[in-house]
């Protein structure tokens, strides 16, 4: 099987597989390591994109681009087949990477002092970007309820009531966890931010990787309900492709349009990189059977992992409803995220992603990313087993 295949991605120089990135931040560990924390996967991309990545590499020269009309086709079609979901060439901008987006999004749209809010524990740049510009983050504590993550609306209304937050941050799927909003929920939110005057930026680059509910892009909602959205996504997560940090984001409001263009033209976001574009541009026309046969694996990987994890009594794990990424409860070992996380890590040589580090409400959990090989996911868990059945 294709997916079985470990390319050399030591050699490729990735921070997930680098020794001495992971010694930096885990101490000393041993060399035969299984890194199971970045979020980007250890598949190779499609063949389709390989091929097109040479053909462009042959002719030798990678001079500036601009975002030509097959972009904008792509990304329209892949909306439209995809997540059932009519936009505008227009409305369509496309940025370099959702995190930096997000930075630019906030010195569009807040001043030192203002409030934004977000539903925790949720993926750091979500913090990073308001503290990076002198701007406040009010937390929403989700809510657990039979191993899964809620949103307690009443108390977001009242917070949102008290801090008069200029920007809701919402992820959607969440991450970490997984959680598929209902329609009825993300409706919910449109219609709080719509009642406060909020602008609601919604992040759905986990959107591809759904395996149990169904996913509702926001923008497949009423016009009236999404005119104060910004919408941020990228194949990024899907396929592989983060370290070409290229990213879209889609606006109704011409006003909101007008403004980020602005605040974009001063942060000279002009041309995109000359892979990213070619590379969106493939998949995105040419490689959803690729897509459909990485889920599968993946979730695979996860039913194997939930197996494990089910015949034990000491860690458990939230239903991962998409992306590949779970997200394990380890209260039961008495250690705290970032203890087990270190002492995995120098132990066992299994490296995670501590639950501390998603802003807020991850004390108890550690993340853990799947998107690997069968092989290594086997070993990971025997090491994890041996951690866990010694650790308290």
């Amino acid at each position: 099987m294709e997916f079985d295949f470990f390319p050399d991605r030591k050699r490729e120089k990735c921070r997930k597989w680098d020794y001495n990135i992971i010694k930096q931040k885990f101490g000393d560990i041993p060399e035969d390591f299984i890194p199971m924390w970045i979020a980007d996967m250890d598949f190779k991309i499609p063949n389709e994109l390989k091929n097109k990545m040479i053909d462009f590499i042959n002719i030798g020269v990678f001079g500036y681009t601009y975002c030509y009309d097959e972009f904008y086709n792509a990304v329209l079609n892949w909306q439209k087949n995809k997540h059932n979901v009519i936009i505008k060439k227009e409305e369509v901008i496309l940025t370099y990477g959702t995190v930096s987006t997000l930075h630019y999004i906030i010195q569009a749209f807040c001043k030192k002092g203002d409030n934004i809010i977000l539903n925790t524990p949720v993926y750091s740049p979500f913090s990073d970007c308001a503290k990076k510009q002198g701007v406040n983050v009010v937390c929403n504590s989700l809510v657990i309820k039979e191993n899964r993550y809620y949103i307690d609306f009443d108390m977001l209304e009242n917070q949102i009531k008290q801090t008069k937050p200029k920007i809701m941050l919402f992820c959607s799927p969440h991450n970490p966890s997984g959680r598929v909003w209902s329609k009825s929920e993300i409706i919910n939110i449109c219609n709080l931010c719509k009642k406060y005057n909020i602008i609601l930026v919604c992040d759905e680059v986990h959107s591809e990787n759904v395996y149990l509910g169904k996913h509702t892009s926001i923008l497949s909602l009423k016009n009236e309900l999404i005119e104060n959205v910004i919408f941020v996504t990228s194949p990024n997560k899907a396929f592989n492709l983060g370290g070409l940090k290229t990213s879209y984001i889609v606006i109704k409001s011409l006003d909101l349009l007008n403004k980020l263009k602005t605040q974009l033209n001063k942060n000279s976001i002009t041309s995109p990189n000359v892979f990213g574009i070619l590379a969106l541009t493939t998949v995105y026309n040419e490689c959803d059977y690729w897509l459909k046969s990485v889920n599968e694996y993946i979730y695979n990987n996860y039913n194997y992992l939930k197996k494990y994890i089910n015949n034990q009594n000491v860690i458990s794990m939230m239903e991962m409803e998409s992306s590949y990424l779970p997200f394990i409860n380890i209260k039961n070992t008495n250690l705290s995220s970032k203890q087990f996380c270190m002492k995995i890590a120098k132990e066992k040589g299994v490296i995670l992603e501590a639950g501390e580090n998603f802003v807020k409400d991850g004390e108890n959990f550690i993340r853990m990313n799947i998107g690997t090989q069968k092989n290594n996911l086997i070993e990971a868990i025997t090491r994890l087993d041996d951690f866990v059945k010694n650790c308290y």
